[in-house]
C-alpha cells in the first residue's frame, strides 16, 4: 500500500476507505467532489518509512529513572531464578519484555485505548474525536467486534503490529486544525469489556496490557458496574496518571443530576484506590461529556492533545507496571520487623562450641594436660618411684587394673573410638548446632530465602559429622597422647638436678653407713643417717614441688591442645556450613538492594 504523506490533496481508494461522516458534525450526506474526498478517512497500513521505529530522543529524568529501575528488575530476576520458581517471576519477566518491546518502538507516538461497557458510547466518542465515522455505532450489541485504530500521524505501524491490529482496521482521521493538535496519538477503539463473546473480552485484556493510556467511557446507568471496577479499574489503580475516566451521555441527565453522578463516580474511583488528578496533582482525569452532542468533547480533545505532546505516557505506563510488579514481589524480598539477616557473633560462638563438644575438645585438652603432668612426674620423680612404675607397667599391661590405671592417667587413642551411643549423641549435637545457626540466620528473611538458607545449611552439614569424626580420631588422639614429649619449662633442668642430688645423698649416705658396718670407716652413725634421711625426704619434696610448679604449664598446654582441636572443628564447620550460609545471605542482600532500586517510585510520583 502506498505510504501516506501530509498533503491533504493525496487521494486513493483501496476498498478500505470509510466514506460515512460523523453525524454530530452536521455534514450533509449528499456532498460530493473534492470537499467530500478530503473528509475521507484513509487507512493506515505501515505508514512511515521507519516501520514504527524512530530515533530515540534524549531521555528525560523520568525516563532515566525508569531505565535504572528496569535494569535493577532485570538483575533481580536473574539473581532470583535459582531461588524462586518460574511462575513467581513470570509477571516480572512479562513487564521486562513488554517494556523492551515498547521502548524499541516509536517514542513520538502515544497509544490510547477507548474502553467501556456495552452501550457506554465509546465508539461514538471514538468517531467524534476522529472527526468522521470510523467505528460502527448502533443499537445492535456488541457493535465493535475487533480493535480499530486511528493514527493522527505516520510511523505508528510498529505499534499497531504489536497490538495485532490488521491493516484493514487501521484508519486516519479527518485532516483539520483540530486534528493537528492530536498529532502523534494513536487511538484504539476496543470491543465491549462486558461482551458475551469471549473473543471480544480477550481482545480487551490483550490490548489494555500494551497501550500507553486508557480512556474509560462510562454512562449514567452502568458507571458503578462491578465488572468495570473489580476487574479493571481496581487492579489498574496504580496507572492513574495514564487513565481518563469519562462520564458519557451527560445530556441525558437533567439539572444537577450530572454533578451528582460525577461526585458519586469520583467516590467510587477513590474507593478503587485511583488517585484523582485534582488541584494540579498527578492522577486520573475525570470529566463529563456527551459524544453525541459534542458537549465536553473539545475539552477531552485538548487534554489528549496536551497529554500526547508531553510524550511521557509510555514511560509512565511502564513505571506503573514496574510499581505493580514491585508490590507483588515485596513479600518475596522484604520481611517486616527486622533490619537485616545475618549470623550474629553469639550464634557463631554457640555453633563452634557445639562442634567442639562433638569432637571432644575439652576432654582432649584435659588429656593433654594430664599427659604433660605425667611427663613432668616422670622427669622430676624419684628414681625408685619411676622404677616401680616401670615394673608395674611391665607386669600387668593388659590386666584390668593396668587398663584402669592407664585410663586414670590419660586418654589413649582408643578413647576416641567412641561407642555407638556416643557417636549418635555427637551427630545429634552437630545437627542441632546446624539447625540453631540456620534458625538464627533466617530471622528477618522472607519465606523463599529462608528456605534457601536452611537448604544450604543442611547440604553443608551432610558430611560434617564424618569430617568431625576424622578430626577427633587424628588430631584429637595426637593432642591427647602426643607422640613427642611436651616442651619443658626453664626450671625443669634445675628440678632434675635437685632430684639427682637427693638421690646421690641417699646413695652416699647408704655407702657411708655400709662402710661403717663393714669396718672400713670409723663408726659414726649420725652423719650417714642424716644424709640418707635428707635424700629420702628431699626426693618426694622435690617431686611435690615440681608437681605444684607444673600445674600452670600443664594447664596452658592442655588449653592450647583444646584450642587447636576447637579451631580445627570450627574451621570445618565454617567451610561447610557458615560460609555457604553467609554466601546465601550475601546473595539475598544483593537482591534486596536490587529490589529497593525497583521499588523506588518514578520521578513524577516522587
Amino acid at each position: 500500500m502506498t505510504a501516506l504523506t501530509d498533503h491533504a490533496d493525496d487521494r486513493w481508494d483501496d476498498g478500505l476507505i470509510a466514506r460515512s461522516r460523523h453525524p454530530a458534525l452536521g455534514h450533509d450526506d449528499d456532498h460530493d467532489g473534492e470537499e467530500g474526498d478530503d473528509a475521507l478517512v484513509r487507512a493506515v497500513s505501515g505508514a512511515g518509512s521507519d516501520g514504527g521505529k524512530a530515533p530515540a530522543p534524549p531521555l528525560s529524568l523520568e525516563g532515566q529513572a525508569l531505565r535504572m529501575r528496569l535494569d535493577a528488575l532485570r538483575q533481580l530476576v536473574g539473581l532470583s531464578r535459582t531461588r524462586l520458581d518460574g511462575k513467581t517471576l513470570a509477571e516480572a519477566g512479562r513487564v521486562l519484555d513488554e517494556a523492551a518491546a515498547r521502548r524499541g518502538l516509536s517514542p513520538q507516538h502515544t497509544v490510547v485505548a477507548i474502553a467501556g461497557a456495552t452501550g457506554s458510547g465509546k465508539s461514538t466518542l471514538f468517531n467524534s474525536l476522529a472527526g468522521v465515522q470510523i467505528s460502527e455505532t448502533g443499537l445492535r450489541r456488541p457493535t465493535t467486534a475487533a480493535p480499530i485504530a486511528c493514527s493522527w500521524s505516520d510511523g505508528a505501524a510498529g505499534l499497531l503490529d504489536r497490538l495485532e491490529i490488521p491493516g484493514r482496521l487501521r484508519r486516519r482521521p479527518r485532516e483539520t486544525s483540530e486534528a493537528e493538535a492530536l498529532r502523534g496519538m494513536v487511538l484504539v477503539d476496543l470491543p465491549d469489556l462486558d461482551s458475551a463473546v469471549g473473543a471480544h473480552r480477550e481482545h480487551v485484556d490483550r490490548v489494555l496490557a500494551l497501550v500507553d493510556a486508557v480512556v474509560w467511557v462510562v454512562d449514567p446507568e452502568k458507571y458503578a458496574d462491578a465488572v468495570l471496577h473489580e476487574r479493571y479499574l481496581r487492579p489498574l489503580a496504580g496507572h492513574a496518571e495514564v487513565t481518563f475516566v469519562v462520564l458519557n451521555q451527560v445530556d441525558r441527565l437533567p439539572g444537577e443530576s450530572a454533578d451528582l453522578v460525577m461526585d458519586d463516580l469520583r467516590r467510587l474511583l477513590d474507593d478503587d484506590g485511583i488517585a484523582l488528578g485534582e488541584h494540579g496533582e498527578p492522577g486520573a482525569t475525570v470529566l463529563g461529556l456527551s459524544a453525541l452532542t459534542g458537549e465536553g468533547v473539545g475539552e477531552l480533545r485538548e487534554m489528549l492533545g496536551q497529554f500526547t505532546q508531553e510524550k511521557g505516557a509510555a514511560t509512565r505506563r511502564i513505571s506503573a507496571d514496574v510499581d505493580r510488579t514491585a508490590v507483588r514481589l515485596r513479600p518475596l524480598y522484604v520481611a517486616d520487623g527486622h533490619a537485616g539477616p545475618e549470623i550474629g557473633e553469639a550464634a557463631r560462638a554457640e555453633f563452634e562450641d557445639r562442634l567442639a563438644e562433638a569432637v571432644g575438645a575439652y576432654a582432649a585438652g584435659l588429656a593433654a594436660e594430664r599427659a604433660w603432668r605425667r611427663n613432668a612426674g616422670k622427669a622430676c620423680g624419684t628414681p625408685w618411684l619411676r622404677l616401680w612404675r616401670w615394673y608395674e607397667a611391665r607386669r600387668a599391661p593388659r590386666s584390668l587394673a593396668g587398663l584402669a590405671s592407664l585410663a586414670a592417667i590419660g586418654r589413649t587413642s582408643t578413647a576416641f573410638d567412641a561407642p555407638v551411643e556416643q557417636e549418635v549423641t555427637a551427630r545429634q549435637r552437630v545437627e542441632q548446632a546446624v539447625r540453631t545457626v540456620a534458625d538464627e540466620a533466617v530471622i528477618g528473611l522472607p519465606d523463599p530465602w529462608a528456605q534457601a538458607v536452611r537448604e544450604t545449611a543442611v547440604r553443608g552439614a551432610e558430611r560434617l559429622p564424618e569430617a568431625l569424626d576424622e578430626i577427633a580420631v587424628t588430631l584429637g588422639a595426637t593432642v591427647a597422647v602426643p607422640s613427642v614429649k611436651p616442651p619443658r619449662p626453664t626450671w625443669w633442668p634445675a628440678a632434675v638436678l635437685a632430684q639427682a642430688a637427693m638421690t646421690l645423698l641417699q646413695i652416699y649416705g647408704g655407702l657411708w653407713l655400709v662402710g661403717q658396718i663393714v669396718g672400713f670407716l670409723e663408726p659414726s652413725l649420725m652423719p650417714p643417717v642424716l644424709l640418707m634421711v635428707a635424700g629420702i625426704v628431699g626426693g618426694p619434696l622435690v617431686e611435690w614441688a615440681c608437681s605444684i610448679a607444673a600445674r600452670g604449664p600443664a594447664r596452658r598446654y592442655g588449653q592450647d591442645a583444646e584450642r587447636r582441636l576447637r579451631q580445627a572443628a570450627a574451621g570445618c564447620g565454617r567451610a561447610r556450613v557458615l560460609e555457604p550460609v553467609a554466601a546465601e545471605l550475601l546473595r539475598y542482600r544483593e537482591v534486596r538492594e536490587q529490589y529497593a532500586a525497583v521499588a523506588k517510585l518514578s520521578t513524577t510520583r516522587q
